[in-house]
């Protein structure tokens, strides 16, 4: 039984998997980058990699096999545990194991497992359909070198002037050159006094504004002040208190557990139709963690965690 591909989907979708009892793939965006020497664009990405200390179970992968293949949760726990067997007896007995599109694990003489992602993958969804774009260098000495030897071969030559040309075409042409300077400052002068005015619009609309600001009003008969006990909390780490098909039966859910002191709340139905509710959201990982740690001991042992940005 391989897990591979429950494994590659939810690298698209968050930035840490873990594998219970084994490891965690951990999912690292990086910017893209410039390779001067192949002279190569890379787009974003997420850069993966391994960390076999991660192997808590925190619920994602077995969640997300339990809701694809509609089996219970302990079944997929199971599942996982046998996959978990098999990848390491691949490392004992061969040195190494391919995880398809996510990378290779390999384990040397004194235990260590080292790991190679695939790189033809992006799990960075907002990269998608963006490729590597090979840079061309651009010959700017090059260039200018060609403009010398050109200037050098063709050398710019004036005609001298004809002594047989009218005198009246001499006076004509004065009298343009006149006849454009003088448009020239006209022109100058009419933009001098727009921008002029422009600045003394800009000046009144200022001391406007500081008059409008610097203002009070006072109201006789103001409304009460209303309290409103409402509460949105922030963070992507969610605790999951579980998913209900009939939304009433997730808002009940929610009541009790509110009245129990959770910050609860029905945070709407997933892509399968379930409507999931929380004991709390966290920005905080750790914290998070904490939480479900203390939920299972003590409020719901099928708690589990979702990384997911509302």
């Amino acid at each position: 039984m391989r897990l591979d591909n429950y494994i590659s989907d939810l690298l698209y979708r968050y930035e840490c998997v873990t594998i219970p009892g084994f490891g965690a793939f951990l999912a690292q965006r990086v910017s893209a980058r410039l390779d001067e020497n192949l002279q190569v664009f890379f787009p974003p990405k997420k850069k993966l990699s391994f960390n076999g200390h991660i192997k808590e179970n925190d619920g994602l992968l077995a969640n997300y096999i339990s809701s694809c293949e509609e089996i219970s949760y302990p079944d997929a726990l199971k599942k996982i545990e046998r996959f978990t067997q098999h990848v390491q007896a691949g490392l004992e007995q061969e040195g190494s194991y391919d995880f398809e599109n996510i990378g290779s694990l390999s384990q040397n003489e004194a235990g260590s497992i080292t790991f190679e992602p695939e790189e033809k993958i992006n799990y960075l969804t907002s990269s998608f359909g963006l490729s590597t774009y090979a840079a061309k260098p651009v010959a700017r000495e090059v260039y200018k070198e060609q403009v010398v030897a050109l200037e050098e071969k063709a050398p710019l030559s004036i005609t001298p002037e004809r002594k047989d040309t009218p005198i009246w075409m001499r006076y004509a042409a004065v009298g343009l050159l006149a006849m454009g300077i003088a448009g020239f400052l006209g022109y100058n002068h009419v933009k001098n006094v727009e921008n002029h005015n422009f600045a003394a619009k800009q000046e009144a609309e200022t001391q406007l504004e500081q008059k409008i600001q610097n203002a009070t009003f006072i109201i006789d008969n103001p409304f009460p002040a209303v309290e409103i006990n409402a509460f949105k909390p922030k963070g992507k780490y969610h605790v999951i208190a579980g998913a209900f098909r009939i939304e009433e039966n997730a808002d009940k859910q929610v009541e009790e557990l509110r009245e129990k002191g959770y910050k609860a709340r029905n945070i709407g139905a997933n892509r399968y139709g379930l409507h999931q509710v929380v004991y709390g959201s966290y920005e905080d990982r750790v914290e998070a963690l904490n939480e479900l740690r203390e939920v299972r001991q003590k409020e719901n042992s099928g708690a589990w965690m979702l990384v997911e940005q509302l």
